[in-house]
Order: C-alpha cells, then structure tokens, then sequence
C-alpha cells in the first residue's frame, strides 16, 4: 500500500480526478478523519472536507509508478 496528500479543492478537481483513477485495475480509499470513504466515488468524495489536503492510500501491486503519475496533478505540497 502507498499512502498519499492529494489535494481536492474543486468541483472540476473532484470530477478529473475520480475519471483519471477509474481507469486503474486498483483499490483506492480516502481517508479524512474517522471516515474512510472509496475514492473513485464522486458522492463520497463531496460527503469529506475538500477544502484541505486528504490522505489516499493505494492498494495496488502493478502500475504504481503509472498511477503515480496520473496522480501528480493532485498532489498536496
């Protein structure tokens, strides 16, 4: 597993991102708080605090270097 900040701080970024990691044969969580909600859903994105950095965890054993470079736009600072 590789654990991530990513940053989702509009409606555009939200969208763009949940389309860009759909396409990966992986399971990917976000994590705010005490809820941990699947990130490749748009709903339970908008049900977290996008106004700050959340962390993503990967579950993948292929593609990581492939993903991580879908993920670059996302990346919190």
């Amino acid at each position: 597993m590789t654990s991530v900040k990513i940053s989702l701080n509009s409606i555009d970024k939200v969208k763009s991102f949940v389309n860009d990691i759909s396409g990966f044969n992986a399971e990917f969580d976000l994590i705010s708080g005490r809820y941990v909600i699947d990130a490749k859903s748009i709903m339970g994105i908008f049900s977290l605090d996008i106004s700050k950095p959340i962390d993503l965890n990967i579950h993948a054993e292929e593609n990581i270097d492939e993903i991580m470079e879908a993920l670059k736009p996302y990346l919190a600072e």
